[in-house]
């Protein structure tokens, strides 16, 4: 249960475009075709799938206070989380890399469409949002880490395949000539985050039943309590009179 809602979480509530807006450069530059946001979508899908379980295991073993206590007792009081920021760009832009030879060899046509793009996903701010993100929400295992890396991903891969399709649709309307090109991209893409908003209403009303519930029983408990009292109160008093007769 717990990796379906970091899953479905990471893609509609905690999306990388509409939540936090990151990665907006890739997303507005190489949604303007379908064919070329897919490719563009799918690379990123298998970045973050990669870097962040990897980074995850950088984090836990290396970076974090004490993670290098599996060395020995004289490394247990090493601190190396200033590297954080280091580390996990040097794994992001192996992996950029290793994914660049491979468009390049077996689709020549997506990697030059994708043009400088692709390799900027090393610098890509939605790539190390997620590692990042995986860290400060202290993420527990590996397996969650790579559910929360594939996630995020689909969540981006949502977000500049709509937005393409939207904008290859919108081409045949009448836009007003001042908001054509990235002026209409930018007001349908806050209307499309403000839909995704939604989603987070459902986690928030759970949470407010879950309140509402957690109130509610200890109001019972409170009048519980208060029951018992009084029916002590009778019983001592009864035996005072009767002491007393």
């Amino acid at each position: 249960m717990e990796h379906l809602e970091l899953f479905f979480k990471s893609i509609f509530i905690d999306n990388m475009v509409f939540a936090t807006f990151l990665g907006m450069c890739s997303y507005l530059a190489v949604s303007k075709k379908v064919s070329t946001a897919v490719g563009l979508g799918a690379a990123v899908i298998f970045v973050l799938a990669i870097t962040v379980p990897l980074n995850w295991l950088l984090d836990q073993y290396i970076l974090q206070p004490g993670a290098l206590s599996w060395l020995g007792e004289d490394y247990a009081s090493y601190d190396l989380s200033f590297l954080s920021f280091i580390m996990f760009i040097a794994t992001i832009a192996t992996m950029v890399q290793l994914v660049e030879i491979v468009v390049e060899k077996f689709s020549p046509s997506l990697y030059n469409s994708l043009g400088i793009f692709l390799p900027l996903i090393a610098v890509n701010c939605a790539i190390l949002g997620g590692s990042l993100f995986m860290q400060s929400r202290e993420i527990a295992t590996l397996g969650l880490a790579l559910n929360y890396g594939i996630g995020s991903g689909i969540g981006w891969f949502l977000a500049i395949l709509a937005i393409a399709a939207i904008r290859e649709k919108i081409r045949y309307s009448a836009v007003p000539p001042a908001l054509r090109g990235l002026g209409i991209t930018f007001i349908i893409t806050g209307l499309m985050a403000i839909g995704f908003m939604s989603f987070g209403g459902m986690l928030t009303g759970g949470d407010e039943g879950a309140k509402k519930d957690k109130k509610s029983a200890s109001i019972e408990l409170q009048k519980e309590d208060i029951n018992n009292e009084e029916a002590k109160d009778k019983t001592d008093l009864e035996l005072a009179e009767n002491i007393n007769k």
